[in-house]
């Protein structure tokens, strides 16, 4: 019986799920999007969102805590000093799984993993909202008025001219 087993073993020992994690979570990192099987990604995602919300805080005591489960130090450098910050206002989330299809050797379901917040075609700058068109048209260029400030200039030369008459 598996009760209360809650996480994908993905048929290995824990020795070598514990060194796939960590070798799959410094490549995300590293190169900020993977292809692999969907139970893989939805296996990283549990092992890697924990990391990237400690790299939020720098300090001492988390970068220790993040290099004990990821084992690179180049790794752990690029997610505290590129991800965290991109990341910062984000509550969490940080990964996206987007399906793939099978695989054509076996069936397998593969899956694109990323970071949401490094992804240039979801994240494109949304464009902004179109403004309230006037009911009334445009003025011809002839026709513009002056600005404020020559307008009322003017009535103060008419107001002179006719106090001198």
């Amino acid at each position: 019986m598996r009760h209360r087993k809650k996480f994908n073993h993905l048929g290995r020992k824990a020795g070598h799920r514990k060194a796939m994690l960590s070798n799959m979570a410094t490549s995300l990192i590293m190169h900020k999007r993977i292809n692999t099987t969907v139970a893989k990604a939805k296996a990283l995602r549990q092992f890697l969102e924990p990391l990237v919300t400690k790299s939020k805080e720098d300090t001492t005591h988390n970068r220790r805590m993040v290099f004990r489960k990821l084992h690179n130090k180049y790794a752990v450098s690029e997610l505290f000093r590129v991800i965290s910050p991109k990341v910062a206002d984000r509550p969490g989330g940080y990964l996206r799984i987007i399906k793939l299809g099978n695989r054509l050797g076996d069936n397998a379901e593969m899956a694109m993993i990323e970071f949401v917040d490094f992804n240039t075609t979801y994240n494109a700058s949304k464009p902004a909202k179109k403004t309230r068109r006037r009911r009334k048209g445009k003025k011809p260029a002839g026709e513009q008025t002056a600005p404020a400030n020559q307008q009322e200039e003017q009535p103060k030369e008419n107001q002179e001219d006719k106090s001198e008459e």
